[in-house]
């Protein structure tokens, strides 16, 4: 093995009687390098979105999310509150009151309005996106909502200083078919908006759960939702316990179960553009044949001297395999740092920014994986290995004669 990579070096180093040669070896290289790089830098991007979405959906969504699995809502015993207190390996939770209301003031949007307790701000950190005003949702006498930005805008409401009245109008559960009673509607004020995404922005509006209940003529142990806080490692521990504690009148959703699409659709991104970049990789590997099949001419004589010393066609082979993936080690070896000090620049300097000025950064987020670097590795070593291995096999089957 050692001998062959010797000789595998040296005719990678030694001086070609025909120039040509030792471009199209180096064009092989810098294609290879340049692939490599690619890959790197566009899952590093891709990886860099990924995390900025799930830590906008981690700081929104709850870590466990315990919801009634046929009823709109779920009655929580004082047993049953006990055993979610005496939970050790949750950070935090809270109860959550949600529906569906009709929010105006200049104008009027339908809007999800979400009443929450005292501790939601341990379980949810929405808390650190407010840009106007504070997270105040008010009392059961008093209540104030804090909105999404696109809401604020949409009903033309101006937090601390209210031109408009805001009311809210919920849909009366106990209101008969024919009734004029078949909507509540209360005046509120308004605290605070946040900023996260359009998603959020132009959908929910946070109040006080017993504002909510009232509202909704619940009872005081009745709500929409139960939402957790833990770190990811006890996410299906808590699930389980959280199922025994309630049976199988309620789903016990993770953050990944609670959004499947979007994580779905987010790994299938990050695996389709792989596939593309690998064609860069397969591209260059047609360079490294006709590199590798010009050596073979070149090397016509050496190939008759090691036959005549006794040197077999599996000896042959793996000399010009090894030459292959010499070539692409070097390439790889290049398009690994390239890749790195570019990440590395971008992270630092924010170099290449994003167009306009709606997003919540400005620039394009990178973060690279050692998983991606081992990808990209294994990738390249078996499309250089395929590509060399025909050229190779080729050289050792042929038959050459010394002039």
């Amino acid at each position: 093995m050692i001998v062959n990579l010797l000789f595998a070096w040296r005719y990678f180093r030694s001086k070609k009687t025909t120039q040509a040669i030792n471009i199209i070896a180096w064009i092989s290289v810098t294609a290879i390098a340049v692939g490599t790089a690619s890959l790197i830098i566009i899952l590093s991007v891709t990886n860099g979105f990924e995390a900025l979405v799930k830590s906008l959906y981690g700081d929104f969504y709850a870590s466990v999310k315990v919801v009634p699995a046929k009823r709109k809502t779920l009655l929580v015993n004082k047993h049953q509150l006990h055993q979610l207190q005496a939970l050790k390996n949750i950070q935090a939770f809270d109860f959550v009151v949600e529906e569906k209301a009709l929010l105006t003031g200049s104008t009027q949007t339908i809007v999800t309005v979400k009443g929450v307790g005292n501790r939601y701000n341990l379980v949810n950190h929405i808390e650190q996106y407010i840009q106007r005003g504070s997270f105040d949702l008010g009392s059961l006498e008093n209540p104030t909502i804090v909105m999404g930005a696109g809401i604020e805008n949409a009903v033309g409401a101006n937090i601390g200083r209210n031109i408009e009245p805001l009311t809210l109008y919920f849909p009366n559960k106990n209101a008969s078919f024919n009734s004029v009673d078949g909507l509540h509607s209360y005046n509120v004020s308004s605290s605070g908006s946040f900023v996260i995404q359009q998603e959020f922005d132009n959908k929910y509006v946070f109040t006080n759960i017993p504002f909510l209940q009232y509202m909704l003529n619940l009872a005081a142990n009745e709500y929409s939702a139960i939402e957790f806080r833990t770190t990811q490692d006890e996410e299906q521990r808590v699930k389980k316990s959280l199922q025994k504690i309630f049976g199988t009148s309620v789903k016990v959703l993770t953050r990944y179960e609670q959004n499947p699409s979007l994580y779905a659709v987010m790994r299938t991104e990050k695996w389709v553009i792989y596939a593309i970049l690998s064609l860069i990789l397969v591209v260059a590997a047609f360079n490294m044949v006709g590199a590798l099949t010009m050596l073979v001419l070149e090397k016509q004589k050496d190939i008759a001297v090691l036959k005549a010393m006794g040197a077999n066609e599996q000896r042959i082979r793996n000399i010009f395999l090894l030459e292959g993936l010499l070539l692409a080690g070097i390439g790889t070896g290049a398009g690994f740092l390239m890749g790195a000090i570019i990440c590395f620049l971008q992270n630092q300097f924010h170099l290449l920014k994003l167009g306009g000025s709606t997003f919540i950064i400005d620039y394009y987020p990178v973060k690279s994986l050692a998983s991606d670097y081992q990808l990209v590795l294994a990738t390249v070593i078996a499309i250089a290995s395929c590509a060399a291995w025909f050229t190779a096999k080729k050289a050792s089957k042929q038959l050459y004669a010394l002039r």
